[in-house]
């Protein structure tokens, strides 16, 4: 069951992904050749239309072929006959309904348990926060800049900046601001570099459209743990071992499943609405990235077309897309042999 429901999450964001890429190609009349879930062979295909939907084997992946997006064609509703701002609005259709829907989960998310907010209800003793005159009560506004709306993006922002000397950390106490610059000081208990503040995991409920505002906050602070993670994984922070393909992902759900369901189904739903989020707003941010075969791929070629003010020929662009995708297939490979050595 859990494995099923890991799957159905995953497809389910990846689908969304795909209708963006779909509807944006029928709002500017591109002809859709394919609808596909998944990788591999097709099990099942289906519909009378232009359009022909299709399961494939492998639920990891899914495509939205249009006519004249790979090849030449003549059609007066080819990709490759549109304009380009046509053209970008289909291609990033797809990273754009992944923070819809990310926006939407975190929307549930947030009005079925609430906000844990950046409120200290302890600072322990002999730690850097205590020795620069925080108290319990005082509510933290930002981390050198950043701005933190929930308690986690304290411990969060903490890891994804482990080599930084000081934290100039502003705080509220009774409506006034104060500023603090604080030297974390190691934990051998936690085996990284601590503030000295600790808060309960006491969520409370928000007015609908402190929902919606919080639900804003949700998809930027998962935004940042994304490229904050990107940035750790190229300066060699993070090695590629800790990266997680589809199998490592499935298996997370499978964990966090196992974990909820002695506490009812109420904490099921919400743990995996918080997994969904991250998958979500992740694969919006992968997508973009400025690689060959990615959506970030063909926009950077959007921009250098219009910089150039001419098309790039398309022999040379498939060659490129052609490229990227297979150095993607190979690094897919390698995470999946990683995820797989993991379940030993």
């Amino acid at each position: 069951m859990k494995i099923i429901l890991a799957i159905l999450i995953f497809s389910f964001i990846i689908i969304f992904h795909e209708l963006g890429h779909f509807l944006f190609a029928k709002k500017c009349n591109v002809k859709v050749n394919e609808f596909t879930l998944g990788l591999g062979p097709t099990i099942i295909s289906w519909g009378k239309g232009e359009t022909k939907y299709c399961l494939k084997l492998l639920p990891f992946g899914g495509s939205c072929v249009m006519e004249g997006e790979d090849e030449e064609s003549d059609s007066d509703r080819a990709f490759n006959k549109k304009t380009l701002w046509e053209r970008f609005q289909i291609v990033f259709g797809g990273p754009l309904f992944n923070f819809i829907l990310a926006y939407i989960l975190s929307v549930v998310y947030i009005a079925s348990i609430g906000v844990n907010d950046t409120t200290i209800t302890e600072v322990m003793e002999n730690m850097p926060a205590a020795e620069a005159g925080m108290e319990a009560g005082d509510k933290i506004i930002s981390i050198n800049g950043y701005r933190v709306h929930f308690y986690n993006e304290i411990s969060i922002y903490t890891f994804l900046h482990p080599n930084d000397d000081t934290y100039t950390v502003v705080y509220s106490r009774d409506g006034k601001k104060h500023t603090a610059t604080i030297t974390p000081k190691y934990s051998e208990e936690t085996g990284r570099r601590m503030l000295g503040v600790t808060k309960a995991s006491d969520y409370q409920k928000v007015s609908p459209l402190r929902v919606l505002e919080y639900s804003v906050y949700e998809i930027k602070y998962q935004i940042y743990i994304t490229l904050s993670s990107l940035r750790m994984l190229f300066t060699g922070q993070v090695s590629m071992n800790e990266v997680s393909g589809p199998v490592g992902v499935v298996t997370t759900i499978s964990s966090v499943y196992d974990q909820s369901v002695t506490s009812g189904i109420f904490y099921v739903f919400v743990n995996l609405t918080s997994i969904a989020i991250l998958l979500s707003a992740n694969l919006g941010v992968m997508n973009l990235l400025p690689f060959p075969a990615l959506d970030g791929g063909r926009i950077l070629l959007f921009i250098i077309e219009g910089i150039r003010g001419k098309k790039m020929k398309p022999e040379i662009e498939n060659g490129i897309n052609l490229v990227g995708f297979g150095l993607l297939m190979l690094l897919m490979i390698v995470v999946m042999y990683n995820d797989i050595l993991k379940l030993r």
